[in-house]
């Protein structure tokens, strides 16, 4: 009895020193450390606010702000994205919730819309593939179920198939729809989200993924989507072990079938420099692939040296094409008119010319770059693109190359406007990542990805499943192009390709509108 009593005294004289010791500890070191003024000036209980700051985001993003608040993506954003991979739905009740009293683009509707049957739109085939149904929503318990169905995959008509390197190219690509995946590089996103995007994006058909500036990998190719390579100023897939270009690396490149168009990646829109890959993130395969070294970071030189101004990049655009049969673009972030008008008149006076132009606004994302880069340098895309579309126009130019749009482009009304203001085909990232299950946590440049989307980590990757993923990036792509169909016959036109000016108007925030024509002459003469 004894024994038990001591022993009872023993803890309980524990449980209160402990804590007591614990404290002092903490509360010697917090005072003594040197590194936070805070904690200096008030030993353990600052730490609160340390915890506070770290879990803030979350709290925000959960709790405090409003639908519509968050950046860069707002949770009605993500939302929609979400369920219209998940469930192919994008109903929604009472009314909605954006704010119209803020100035922005608003498409034209027509007294009398187009009807289902006049569409011009091609169903067949079916696309197979799972969705999920509600069957229980409530505080405590949330059901589902998944079923598999067969879904309208709302292709371009055959008439209107779009075709990138027609009349320049051997092998022309023709896409059978106006979305498809921006450039991700394989480091960037590990292994799983790349062969899920892969997968889905073949699933839903008419598409295509960009490979991003880290070049080709086994995973890209998995899933058979239709490939635009990308290659970036590091030359990543198609360079020497000195880090010279490599031509016959690029010609191995071209001769794979899935790979349909090369794009020469001049900048990205939250980072106008060269790209940077935290060297956590550079694994063996990753540094093979890229043929640099592993676990060192990777920064991009700013621009190439194969060629440093108009004419000595499009002479690289020619031969590019030559050796690989295939169309070849670039992608740029619009700053300068001046510059524009400079690359359009080389255009012109030597009839030399890329097949297709991407347009990054600077709203666009981004694996790691610089705040200063992200926030501040470059054009948005609903600025840049109708300053390119008309120059373009102005230098007789606009019926020889295509234009593709990318920026927070990532719901059915954006990608219509972009369509509206001169884009031929929209690319979209962030709502991809969304799709295999990013949940926002800003933390894509660590290789802490808690969703195992932009990570290399293993036992991160291992929440993302490929094979119920993709059935998600599927979806989100049909759902988006089903949109577009709706959005075209409001605006009275058979197709989403027919989008033009004159379909869209700017509101002002005194709640006068402008046609984009007047709109865009503030910005070109």
């Amino acid at each position: 009895m004894e024994t038990i009593i001591i022993a009872l005294i023993a803890f309980i004289i524990g449980i209160i020193a402990i804590p007591i010791v614990l404290f002092a500890w903490i509360y010697i070191k917090d005072e003594k450390q040197q590194e936070h003024s805070i904690l200096r000036n008030y030993p353990v209980i600052g730490r609160f606010r340390y915890i506070l700051e770290k879990i803030g985001p979350e709290l925000r993003q959960y709790l405090y702000s409003n639908d519509n608040e968050e950046q860069p993506f707002s949770r009605k954003e993500y939302e929609q994205t979400v369920i219209s991979g998940k469930y192919k739905s994008r109903m929604m009740g009472f009314g909605s919730v954006r704010d119209f009293d803020k100035p922005g683009y608003y498409i034209r509707n027509a007294m009398f819309p187009k009807q289902r049957e006049e569409m011009h739109v091609n169903q067949t085939p079916k696309i197979e593939t799972q969705i999920y149904k509600m069957d229980a929503d409530n505080l405590f318990k949330r059901k589902e179920h998944a079923e598999h169905i067969k879904a309208d995959p709302y292709f371009l008509h055959p008439d209107d198939v779009q075709v990138i390197g027609e009349r320049t190219c051997e092998k022309p690509f023709y896409v059978k729809g106006l979305v498809g995946q921006s450039a991700m590089s394989y480091g960037s996103l590990g292994e799983r989200a790349v062969t899920a995007l892969s997968k889905g994006l073949h699933q839903a058909g008419g598409t295509w993924m960009n490979t991003g500036e880290g070049g080709l990998s086994e995973y890209h190719l998995k899933g058979g989507a239709d490939i635009i390579c990308q290659i970036g100023p590091g030359l990543f897939g198609v360079r020497k072990r000195n880090g010279e270009f490599s031509w016959e690396e690029f010609k191995r490149k071209s001769r794979i079938d899935q790979i349909k168009a090369f794009e020469l990646k001049l900048a990205q829109g939250a980072k106008t420099r060269g790209g940077h890959v935290d060297g956590a993130k550079v694994s063996e395969e990753v540094a093979d692939i890229r043929n640099v070294e592993p676990g060192k970071s990777i920064d991009s030189p700013n621009r190439f040296y194969e060629f440093s101004n108009p004419p000595e990049m499009l002479d690289f655009i020619e031969k590019l094409r030559d050796v690989g049969q295939k169309p070849v673009g670039i992608k740029l972030v619009a700053g300068h008119p001046e510059e524009l008008h400079e690359l359009f008149s080389h255009m012109q006076k030597s009839g030399k010319h890329p097949d297709f132009i991407t347009i990054d606004g600077s709203e666009g994302g981004t694996g790691a770059s610089f705040y200063e880069l992200a926030d501040t340098v470059g054009l948005p895309i609903m600025t840049a693109l109708p300053i390119v579309d008309t120059l373009l126009k102005q230098y007789g130019l606009r019926s020889q190359l295509k234009i593709f749009a990318s920026g927070k482009l990532l719901t059915p009304d954006k990608i219509a406007v972009a369509l509206a203001l001169g884009a031929d085909f929209v690319n979209i990232a962030r709502g991809m990542m969304f799709s295999v299950g990013c949940i926002r946590a800003l933390v894509c440049h660590t290789n802490k990805c808690p969703a195992g989307v932009a990570t290399t980590d293993p036992k991160l990757q291992k929440a993302l499943s490929v094979e119920e993923k993709q059935h998600r990036v599927c979806n989100y792509v049909i759902s988006l192009r089903e949109g577009l169909f709706n959005l075209a016959a409001a605006a009275g036109i058979n197709s989403p390709i027919h989008f033009s000016k004159e379909h869209v108007v700017y509101r002002k925030e005194d709640g006068s509108i402008i046609d984009i024509d007047n709109l865009i002459h503030q910005f070109v003469s």
